[in-house]
C-alpha cells in the first residue's frame, strides 16, 4: 500500500535536475524516516502519491548531505509525469507487484503469450509498473525470432489499445515507412509532398535518430517545426493533406517509445518487436494503406533474402490480421542514398530534388519517385501502373515543392537548412575501384562528426560502387560544428574506412 495508507510522514517534493531519459527515478536520503521504516534500498520500486497523481518509480539512495531527510527529489521524467504544484508533498510506499509479472516470467522461460497477457504487460509498461531491468528481460526474451506471428499480432494490438488513435473519416489514408539501415535514404519528405500534392491524405509521423546519424524528424526539423501535438497535427493535415511530425510528441503508440528506450543500449534485433513498433504507429495514426520500404544489403538492417522474406511475411500477416492494406517495396541497400549523411546535409539533398536542381542526387530522386509510384498504385480507385507517371509529373512541375513548402508553413514556418562552419576532406590512401561500401561505418563517421546532436554535422560523399578513385582524391567530406568534433572524426577516419577498394582493371 501507499505511504499515505500507512500513515507515514510526507516528504517535500523537489526537482533533482537529472535527466534519466524517460525512466522515472526518485532520490531519497538513506537516513530519511520513510526510507528507513519501509526498508527501502537502491533500485526499490516505490509508489508516490502527489496531489491527485500517482507514479511508480525506481528509487536511488543518496548517502551524503545534498538531499534533506524530509525531501524526495524527482528526475526530469518523474517531474514531468507528476507535474507537482509548488510546495507539494508526497506519500511514498512500496509499489504493488505488476499484474503482468507472471506473464513476463513465462515469456522469459519461452512460453507463448496471448492477447490478454500482452495487453496486461503493455499496460504495466505504460504505468511504469515494470522496472527497466524487467523491460530489458522482456526485450531479451523477445529478441531474434522468439515472437511468432500470433504473438506479434497480439503485441501490436496491445500497443494500439493503450494509446490514442486518430480517425480521419472516410477515404484512404496513405503512409510509408523504411525499415532503416541505409544512410541518407531521406525519401519521406519528397514522397509526402508528391502524394499530398495529388490530393491524398498522408499524415506522416517520423522518429528521431536512435542509432543512426539522422532520423526523418531530425532532418525535417532543420526546415520546419516537428514537435506538434495531436491537435496541431490534425490542423496541418486538414489544411494541406499531409504532415511530417515527430511521433514522440504525438505519442500515438507510447508504449513503443518506452520499449525502444530499453532496446537502444541492448542493440537487440527482433522482427516481432519491429513489426509491432511500425504497424502500431501506422494504425494509431489512422493509416489505411501503408508501403514498407525494405532496403536489403550486407550492411543494411535487412541483410539477406531469407531475412527479407521472414520480415516481409511477418509484416503481411500482422497487417492482414489488423485490417491494414500493406505493400512491400524491396530496394537496393548496398550503398548510401544521396550525398549527405546528417540532418542538415540530408535536408539539402531533399530540397535539391524538390527544386529540380541540376545537381540534385539522382539516386534519391529515383527512389522517392519509385516509392511514390508504388504508394499511389495502392490507393483505391487508381489505375495500376500510372503511379510513376503521376509522381514524376508532380515533381517536375514544381507542385511537389509548392506542397512541401505549404506543409512547412502550416507546421510553423519554413527555413533554409544551415551549413556547418568546419569541413575537411578524407583522402584515398591508394588508387583503386570501389567494390563495397560499408553503410554502418559511414553512419558511424557521421556520428563521430557530431550528427545528429549537431544538426549541420555529418559527411558528404558522391562515390558509389564501381567508381574509380585516385590516391589523394577526397573519398568524403566531414562537416562539424566545432574544431574538436572535426578533429575527432578525422582521427578515426583512417581506421574506420567505409570504402573497400579493388584494383582498377
Amino acid at each position: 500500500m501507499t505511504g499515505q495508507a500507512a500513515g507515514h510522514t510526507r516528504l517535500r517534493v523537489t526537482r533533482a535536475g537529472i535527466d534519466t531519459y524517460q525512466q522515472p527515478v526518485v532520490y531519497m536520503h538513506r537516513d530519511c524516516e520513510v526510507c528507513r521504516s519501509e526498508g527501502f534500498a537502491a533500485m526499490t520500486r516505490v509508489r508516490l502519491d502527489v496531489d491527485a497523481r500517482t507514479l511508480v518509480a525506481t528509487l536511488n539512495v543518496v548517502v551524503d548531505d545534498r538531499l534533506g531527510l524530509d525531501e524526495i527529489a524527482l528526475s526530469e521524467a518523474a517531474w514531468t509525469l507528476l507535474d507537482p504544484m509548488p510546495d507539494a508533498l508526497a506519500w511514498v510506499g512500496h509499489a504493488e507487484p505488476a499484474s503482468s509479472a507472471g506473464a513476463l516470467r513465462a515469456k522469459v522461460f519461452g512460453a507463448r503469450l496471448d492477447d490478454a497477457q500482452y495487453l496486461a504487460l503493455v499496460q504495466d509498461v505504460m504505468e511504469s509498473r515494470l522496472s527497466d531491468l524487467e523491460l530489458a528481460a522482456f526485450v531479451t526474451a523477445s529478441a531474434g525470432d522468439r515472437l511468432d506471428n500470433a504473438e506479434t499480432t497480439s503485441l501490436t494490438r496491445a500497443m494500439i489499445a493503450v494509446g490514442q488513435r486518430l480517425d480521419w473519416g472516410d477515404g484512404p489514408v496513405l503512409d510509408k515507412h523504411c525499415v532503416g539501415g541505409l544512410p541518407g535514404n531521406r525519401t519521406t519528405p519528397i514522397v509526402v509532398a508528391i502524394v499530398a500534392a495529388l490530393g491524398y491524405r498522408i499524415p506522416k509521423t517520423s522518429s528521431r535518430a536512435i542509432t543512426s546519424p539522422a532520423g526523418t524528424a531530425d532532418t525535417m526539423e532543420v526546415m520546419a517545426p516537428v514537435a506538434l501535438d495531436l491537435a496541431a497535427m490534425r490542423r496541418v493535415v486538414e489544411r494541406e493533406g499531409g504532415c511530417i511530425v515527430w511521433g514522440g510528441n504525438v505519442r500515438l503508440s507510447p508504449a513503443d517509445d518506452i520499449l525502444i528506450r530499453v532496446q537502444r543500449p541492448l542493440d537487440f534485433d527482433s522482427d516481432g518487436q519491429l513489426v509491432a513498433s511500425v504497424l502500431s504507429k501506422k494504425i494509431a495514426a489512422g493509416s489505411t494503406h501503408v508501403l514498407i520500404d525494405m532496403p536489403m544489403g550486407p550492411t543494411a538492417k535487412v541483410r539477406s533474402e531469407a531475412a527479407a522474406h521472414s520480415l516481409g511475411s511477418r509484416l503481411a500477416h500482422t497487417a492482414a490480421a489488423l485490417g491494414l492494406q500493406l505493400g512491400i517495396h524491396r530496394s537496393d541497400g548496398t550503398q548510401p542514398v544521396g550525398r549527405g549523411i546528417g540532418p542538415a546535409l540530408e535536408a539539402h539533398d531533399v530540397l535539391k530534388v524538390l527544386r529540380n536542381a541540376a545537381d540534385a542526387p539522382a539516386d534519391l530522386r529515383e527512389r522517392a519517385l519509385a516509392l511514390s509510384a508504388a504508394l499511389l498504385d495502392m490507393a483505391p480507385g487508381s489505375n495500376a501502373g500510372t503511379g510513376l507517371e503521376r509522381a514524376r509529373s508532380v515533381l517536375d512541375s514544381g507542385r511537389a515543392l509548392a506542397k512541401f513548402l505549404a506543409i512547412c508553413e502550416a507546421q510553423g514556418g519554413f527555413r533554409e537548412p544551415a551549413r556547418a562552419p568546419f569541413t575537411a576532406d578524407v583522402p584515398a590512401s591508394a588508387s583503386g575501384r570501389i567494390t563495397e561500401i560499408d553503410n554502418r561505418r559511414l553512419a558511424k563517421l557521421a556520428k563521430l562528426a557530431g550528427a545528429p546532436t549537431s544538426p549541420t554535422a555529418g559527411l558528404e560523399t558522391s562515390l558509389r560502387v564501381g567508381d574509380a578513385v585516385e590516391r589523394g582524391q577526397p573519398l568524403l567530406t566531414l562537416h562539424a560544428e566545432s574544431p574538436g568534433e572535426l578533429a575527432y572524426a578525422l582521427e578515426h577516419a583512417a581506421t574506420l574506412q567505409p570504402f573497400v577498394l579493388g584494383e582498377v582493371p
